[in-house]
């Protein structure tokens, strides 16, 4: 039964990945030159994607991971259960500030962010690790 936990697991981030590395490749990125892709899991099992798209007016362009955040809310899920970003370049890419206050809206501490370049995943990490002692909905109480 192990294998085929880690079996699906390993599929089910190869489907994150050819998802975010495909997207990737239709960003608008003129000024950066820096495509990025991102792909989500939401919680009942699909995938949405999303890539950067840049605007002359630096501050009005788009993150990838928004993109991807926005299809899903779109698509009908509420929850992220597992997101990877997709960067050109040979360094580890994770999502910006903004980005992880973003995905914390939608996710948990545990939700596992994985951090690819095109050829591989580089490497995971929770969301908690990258936004520790965050502001989350909860905070707000009722």
């Amino acid at each position: 039964m192990q294998a085929a936990d880690s079996a699906q697991t390993y599929d089910g981030l190869t489907a994150l990945f050819e998802a975010a590395r495909a997207v990737r490749e239709r960003a608008h990125a003129p000024y950066s030159r820096f495509r990025v892709g991102a792909a989500l899991r939401d919680e009942h099992g699909a995938i949405h994607a999303g890539c950067n798209v840049e605007n002359a007016a630096y501050p009005v362009g788009t993150c990838a991971e928004a993109g991807a955040i926005a299809a899903m809310i779109a698509g009908g899920g509420r929850r992220i259960t597992e997101i990877l970003v997709c960067g050109d370049g040979a360094g580890l890419v994770t999502p910006c500030g903004a980005c992880r206050q973003r995905i914390r809206e939608f996710a948990g501490p545990d939700t596992p962010i994985h951090a690819a370049g095109p050829d591989r995943v580089a490497k995971t990490f929770t969301l908690a690790e990258l936004l520790p002692e965050s502001f989350g909905p909860e905070t707000l109480g009722d």
